[in-house]
């Protein structure tokens, strides 16, 4: 997959890394964005936090896996989600993933027992959604980085303001995407997005305090693949 160094001006805007590597296709959509004086004050932040050594995760290389692991012109599906995990090995740049060997977080499991309910898929203690992201799903944060220990630590930097940039250039110069906004946050985030040209399924979180009022019985997989048609998703991991 080509990918683009990016320009020198926030080369150094992750603080564990000196350069960033975005796909190409990502970075002709977004290369007027590193350039705005938020995403300035947002580099500044970072290399600050680090500076004070606070530990942010994910590692600098995975900040933009979502991005790098599913080029603009292959997203099928997007999922949303909030900020990464702020546990030790756990975010790795997917929404609601966790690296290999990394035990399920409660939303997760949830989302993987609406699966196998829906579509009879059992993807097991498997809780690294590469697959999903490699395929067409763009497993999106609206918040790219978290201090360790420390959830929603980097909320309101200036992150929420790019991820809108990326929902709306999808929304914008793509058609037939799959939308998943799973709670309030997500939808309230999502609501750009043109129903008319995107199929948008909407449902409560899929965390353990709200996934029985309405996460669970929504069949969003199986929607999904239904509308994609000869583009469904595998949802197998493995």
């Amino acid at each position: 997959m080509e990918t683009i160094e990016h320009p020198s001006t926030l080369a150094q805007v992750m603080p564990s890394t000196r350069s960033i590597q975005l796909e190409a296709s990502w970075q002709r959509v977004l290369a007027q964005e590193f350039e705005q004086d938020y995403m300035q004050k947002l580099r500044q932040f970072l290399l600050q936090e680090k500076q004070r050594g606070k530990v942010i995760y994910p590692p600098g290389p995975l900040i933009f896996n979502a991005l790098n692991s599913t080029p603009f012109d292959q997203v099928k599906v997007v999922i949303l989600g909030q900020d990464p995990y702020h546990g030790p090995n756990q975010a790795h740049g997917l929404c609601f993933s966790v690296l290999p060997g990394v035990p399920l977080p409660p939303s997760l499991k949830n989302i993987f027992i609406e699966l196998q309910q829906d579509l009879g898929i059992d993807n097991g203690r498997q809780g690294c959604l590469q697959a999903w992201a490699d395929r067409g799903v763009l497993l999106l944060n609206s918040v790219l980085t978290v201090e360790r220990g420390q959830a929603a630590a980097h909320q309101g930097k200036g992150w929420e303001r790019f991820t809108d940039v990326i929902i709306a250039q999808l929304n914008q110069h793509r058609s037939g995407l799959v939308f998943m906004l799973w709670g309030g946050y997500a939808q309230r985030k999502g609501a750009m997005i043109d129903g008319q040209k995107h199929l948008v399924l909407q449902s409560h979180h899929p965390s353990p305090l709200s996934a029985s009022r309405g996460f669970f019985g929504q069949h969003h997989f199986s929607r999904a693949n239904a509308y994609l048609g000869h583009q469904a998703i595998n949802w197998q991991l493995g």
